[in-house]
């Protein structure tokens, strides 16, 4: 059972005053931050987290049915560190070190943060990531709730009202928004001022419950909004509360011109003075959770692969029959995709288990925000759509990386090779994307068997992760039994006579191998490698394969930039021999798959004519 707190009105009201204070000199010590943004929060976030509603176990910090609570407004930092320190979590000494390089309390939360749920600061993501969160805990059966801070300049956000429908959608009333209506963003006054009705009719509209906060600063208004979110039955719940930028400090309050600037000392000792005498000591409880744990399915045994040699198999479908194979052995696999999962074919997962797979419709960025809760939660999520629309996640997928988040990407419909679509459809930057994002895996199959394999590799590692599949069929060309690892390739064509090397993966990897038929029946030897393993990449068989013959060819239905090309070169970059890059270099057209990759050189008969004009000019 929930244990009561000693947190009292009066003791409320005092820890608010240490609160300002310690936001006040973390901020001026630090030379920078966000401290009127984070004084505007402070009786919104302390009568949450001491005024009961907020249930949490300091002493077990991992437990499962503990609250969760999302700064979206990740620059309000200095609050989100002094609430844990008057939690009792954080020593109040550890603020002095607030924005100072190796401090854990950087200038917007990230997952070096024990208590951050995920990275935040760049704004319009932290409620999807909250409807993530709550949709672990109904897959769960645990009745812990969600609370993202919200700020009013970030409501214009599109990705907002993406999380606003999806989470009417699944009824999450385990989900608890809190806008901070301070009326002032950066430059000025926000797009609704202090309008509260304009938020209300449209977050209302969403199918969410409001409740409205005529002074965001009383505690015991506060305290009946609180209960009154707590009460709902079906709806998720969004608290509109009207605050005062800069509160407690009278040249502060509601004062253009404070975004994001720090008071020089003089400045502060006066503030101090104005916000009153607090006690550094001064530590409020939080309400520990009912003792509840997840739901357990035990994992079973996996079907085997099944596949032959020859036989014609588009590696989208691959990666569906894979996820769908794999379920039984990873209860906590999930798969989202965006409205097209019968072309990704992560449909095949979603008719055998409907309850592991989330329809987030035409809502990429929202999804990508959903994916991040539900990892950090425990769950492996799987995010399909086209390779093209991944790409307006961009923001959400490196913010990613910051909250350490466990989230797996598949892109279909990659390159020229999807025909007639056009350019509006064809994946042609994604792994240039995906390369950048610091300690990706980017993945690349060809065949039905490297994609399964692949897949369960992605499956067995932790971290963001990318898988490349192809729209058309292509004929399988690995054995079953075949094993693929993160950061290998397959060297498929060898000789002691080989003159060049053809790198490529995915549908050019056919391309490349009728290449060497052709070359080979005209007396020229060439190596084939498939680098289905883009990053991290195999650097010594790259480097093998540069000392053994005279010209590199990359081969890739992807532009230049960023690509598998580039990827050798930087690998290459102290070697001899040169690369040549075969690549999407030229505005694509609509067309047959055959037409398109001849027309950006990248058929069998280009590369053939590729490798000639090299080997005719030396």
């Amino acid at each position: 059972m929930a244990t009561a707190t000693d947190n009292s009105l009066e003791k409320r009201q005092q820890i608010a005053i240490q609160l300002r204070r310690w936001i006040l000199q973390i901020t001026t010590n630090a030379g920078s931050g966000h401290a009127t943004s984070s004084l505007s929060a402070v009786e919104l976030m302390a009568e949450l987290l001491f005024g009961g509603h907020f249930r949490f176990d300091v002493h077990h910090p991992d437990a499962p049915n503990n609250d969760r609570l999302i700064f979206s407004k990740g620059h309000a930092s200095p609050l989100y560190y002094a609430l844990w320190t008057a939690a009792g979590q954080v020593d109040r000494q550890q603020l002095e070190n607030y924005r100072q390089f190796g401090s854990l309390l950087e200038g917007h939360p990230t997952s070096r943060f024990p208590f951050t749920e995920a990275a935040t600061g760049s704004l319009g993501q932290g409620l999807s990531v909250g409807v993530g969160l709550a949709l672990a805990a109904k897959m769960d059966q645990l009745d812990y709730r969600t609370f993202v801070l919200l700020g009013d300049s970030e409501m214009a956000e599109g990705s907002q009202w993406e999380a606003l429908q999806i989470a009417a959608q699944y009824r999450l009333n385990n989900l608890v928004g809190v806008i901070d209506v301070n009326r002032l963003g950066q430059r000025g006054e926000t797009m609704y001022g202090a309008d509260l009705h304009q938020y209300q009719k449209k977050v209302e509209a969403f199918g969410w419950q409001t409740v409205v906060v005529g002074d965001g600063h009383d505690f015991a208004e506060l305290s009946e909004a609180y209960h009154r979110a707590a009460a709902s039955a079906e709806q998720p719940t969004m608290l509109i509360a009207s605050t005062t930028k800069g509160k407690g400090v009278s040249f502060l309050e509601d004062e253009d011109g404070w975004h994001g600037k720090a008071l020089d000392d003089d400045q502060m000792h006066a503030a101090l003075e104005e916000v009153g005498l607090g006690d550094p000591n001064i530590r409020g409880e939080l309400t520990a959770p009912n003792d509840r744990h997840p739901l357990t399915v035990l994992p079973a045994d996996a079907e085997q692969l099944e596949h032959r040699l020859g036989e014609e198999v588009a590696t989208r479908t691959a990666y569906g029959d894979a996820i769908k194979r794999l379920a039984p052995q990873y209860p906590e696999m999930v798969a989202l995709d965006a409205e097209v999962s019968n072309s990704t074919r992560a449909k095949f997962f979603a008719d055998s288990y409907p309850n592991r797979f989330f329809e987030m419709f035409i809502a990429e960025q929202n999804m990508v925000g959903a994916a991040v809760g539900l990892g950090q939660r425990g769950k492996i999520p799987f995010v399909s759509t086209f390779a093209a629309f991944l790409t307006r996640a961009f923001d959400q997928i490196r913010m990613a990386r910051h909250s350490d988040a466990n989230v797996k990407f598949v892109g279909s419909h990659c390159g020229v090779s999807i025909g007639a679509d056009g350019p509006s459809q064809m994946g042609l930057e994604d792994i240039a994307m995906f390369r950048s994002v610091q300690e990706s895996v980017v993945l690349y199959p060809s065949d039905a068997v490297s994609t399964q394999r692949l897949v369960e590799a992605m499956m067995n590692h932790h971290g963001i992760s990318y898988l490349r599949t192809t729209r058309g069929e292509t004929p399988v060309i690995y054995a079953c039994d075949e094993q693929f690892e993160i950061g290998g390739c397959k060297v498929l064509r060898r000789s002691d006579r080989d003159r060049y090397t053809l790198i490529a993966a995915g549908i050019t990897l056919h391309e490349a191998l009728a290449a060497h038929s052709i070359l080979l029946e005209e007396g020229i030897t060439v190596r084939v490698i498939d680098l289905y393993s883009i990053k991290p990449l195999d650097h010594a068989t790259i480097r093998k394969a540069a000392d053994a013959t005279e010209t590199l060819f990359t081969i890739e239905d992807h532009v230049p930039e960023g690509g598998i090309g580039e990827a050798v070169l930087t690998s290459l970059s102290d070697h001899r021999t040169p690369v040549r890059c075969l690549a999407v270099r030229k505005r694509p057209l609509s067309g047959a798959s055959e037409r398109l990759l001849d027309d950006q050189g990248l058929s069998a008969e280009k590369i053939v004519a590729a490798v000639k004009a090299v080997a005719d000019s030396n």
